[in-house]
């Protein structure tokens, strides 16, 4: 069963070895004002006001398709509002992820995800940089789930419900690092990351999760952000999407949550001679 945790009572070491070796899911309250979640959304409304075709992944049976108008990402949220940046360099949230992912982690990608009454729900999947592992030959051999390469963040924006779809998730299904399959009988054994707004779930994304449908009269939305250790090639290309202006002015764990910490790729053959720091 997923741990609730607060903002004072959120231990680092606690969690990380919920997120190994319990559930693999925490809940932890308290972060966010109300004004911050209410703006969050608000800005979230605004970019998803209208039938949209940008990506979205795991959408479900085929028979679905019709309706995946009604799940809808937005993604690029650093440039979209202040807010996401305080959501995504929280100081709890960055002291727990230090001791889970070391000490100069990335982020991946920050995305709402917004599904609309009577959306569908998804596939029971496994996240990125696992996500193709239903090929586990094009992944090295022993790969193993006992270091994370991977966290997820989810920021609740409407209430997460039962009948809302809130997040199912397989308790303990981190340490089995393969794909879900249709002979595990997900859906039977699944329990839900329900919350209120403002609520936040943390999970190893390792664990087998999906969306549920939306059965309810409200929407079902949430702010989803991927973190990973520096030397994990990101989702999103953040620095490519950001103006100039927000990379000069932004604080040193943004620039490091957007990679600009870490060097690599470099091309070598013009790196400065002096500059030998991690270098062989």
């Amino acid at each position: 069963m997923m741990k609730t945790y607060t903002e004072i009572t959120a231990d680092p070491n606690a969690i990380v070895q919920d997120l190994l070796h319990g559930a693999g899911a925490v809940k932890i309250t308290g972060l966010f004002s109300d004004q911050q979640i209410a703006d969050a959304r608000a800005i979230v409304m605004q970019h998803s006001e209208h039938d949209s075709e940008k990506v979205t992944h795991f959408q479900g049976a085929a028979e679905e398709a019709s309706r995946i108008n009604l799940q809808r990402r937005v993604w690029n949220l650093l440039a979209k509002g202040e807010v996401f940046s305080d959501m995504a360099a929280h100081p709890v949230m960055m002291d727990i992820l230090r001791k889970f992912l070391g000490t100069e982690f990335i982020m991946g990608s920050i995305a709402a995800n917004r599904i609309l009454p009577g959306g569908p729900g998804q596939e029971p999947h496994v996240d990125y940089p696992y996500w193709d592992f239903h090929s586990p030959e094009s992944h090295p051999v022993g790969l193993n789930g006992s270091f994370p390469m991977n966290a997820q963040v989810s920021v609740i924006l409407d209430p997460f419900t039962a009948e809302s779809g809130a997040t199912g998730y397989l308790p303990g299904s981190q340490k089995e690092l393969r794909y879900p399959t249709p002979e595990d009988k997900f859906f039977d054994h699944c329990e839900q990351m329900t919350g209120e707004p403002g609520d936040v779930v943390l999970f190893y994304g390792v664990t087998w999760h999906c969306a549920m449908p939306n059965r309810s009269d409200h929407d079902r939305s949430a702010i989803l952000i991927q973190y990973l250790p520096k030397w994990v090639k990101p989702m999103e290309d953040m620095p490519a999407a950001l103006p100039q202006s927000f990379i000069d002015a932004a604080s040193p764990e943004i620039r490091q949550l957007i990679g600009l910490n870490y060097p690599y790729p470099e091309v070598l053959d013009a790196a400065k001679a002096g500059n030998t720091e991690g270098r062989a």
